[in-house]
């Protein structure tokens, strides 16, 4: 029943009202404020700042800072293996499998397609066809930054305008066609194994999604689809290598085509996943 009436809010609050103001209070930078936001935010969510790089609180000078913080260098080492397929963040993994056809599973009995997610040209779509995805949360207490799954360049980006619902079990299981309503971020890839691409979805209280190629893309309900602009940013990556950050949590999508990688055994629904773990390999050829 609450799960219900949770969802049921989600339709009549005033979705970007309300992430507009978490995003401001999250920039207050009186000290005594910000780090009273700091410390209940870890003892309530039991936030591990074993491998924060910082000093916590008095490093960061507002709450999403620290949100966003980064980590010691070593603290996420990344699979290197040529074969292999990293997770792109610290997360638990709400489903993965095989886009039947076009179509992408959000959760039992609801699905949504290719065409609509990634809100682009039909020739880009159609390169995950019958291929894999996984859809991976970010609970509140997870490391925040958005890494690369494999090598490769980045050859188009665009931000899409959208809802702001949650993304947590209880939305994903009750609002058809979740992640191609939300407001998004989709970054295309080319890699000598073909394209891959990975999307940012925006949620209820994400004050806005970063990236180095862009400034902070603030949610917008509608509007025209925003291309980003290569050209500040080196648009090569190796893998593990910093894609963007969600300013607050949220959820990334990660799209292979069929025939080039298989996915781990354990990535299921679920299943807790670290940045730079190996989650799927290379498909051998038969």
């Amino acid at each position: 029943m609450l799960d219900l009436l949770f969802v049921a809010l989600q339709y009549v609050l005033p979705q970007h009202l309300l992430t507009a103001l978490v995003w401001r209070v999250a920039r207050i930078r009186n000290v005594a404020i910000k780090d009273f936001l700091i410390t209940r935010f870890v003892g309530f969510y039991r936030v591990d700042i074993e491998d924060v790089e910082l000093a916590v609180p008095s490093d960061f000078a507002t709450f999403n800072e620290f949100f966003v913080r980064a980590l010691k260098a070593d603290a996420r080492p990344i699979d290197l293996a040529n074969d292999s397929i990293i997770s792109p963040v610290d997360g638990t993994v709400s489903i993965a499998g095989t886009i039947q056809h076009d179509s992408i599973i959000q959760a039992k009995g609801i699905d949504y397609s290719l065409l609509d997610l990634l809100a682009t040209d039909t020739e880009q779509a159609n390169a995950y066809v019958d291929g894999n995805f996984a859809t991976i949360y970010l609970a509140p207490y997870n490391y925040h930054r958005v890494h690369a799954p494999m090598a490769g360049e980045l050859i188009a980006a665009h931000y899409v305008p959208g809802d702001l619902f949650s993304v947590n079990d209880a939305t994903v299981t009750r609002v058809n066609g979740l992640f191609r309503r939300n407001e998004r971020l989709v970054m295309h890839f080319q890699t000598t194994r073909g394209p891959f691409c990975l999307v940012f979805v925006g949620a209820l209280n994400v004050g806005s999604i970063s990236t180095p190629w862009s400034d902070e893309l603030r949610p917008r309900k509608r509007g025209v689809v925003d291309v980003l602009d290569l050209s500040r940013h080196t648009t090569a990556v190796s893998k593990g290598d910093l894609l963007g950050w969600f300013n607050m949590g949220s959820t990334v999508i990660l799209l292979s085509p069929a025939g080039v990688y298989e996915w781990d055994d354990n990535l299921q629904a679920g299943a807790t996943v670290r940045l730079g773990e190996a989650i799927g390999r290379k498909k051998h050829r038969q």
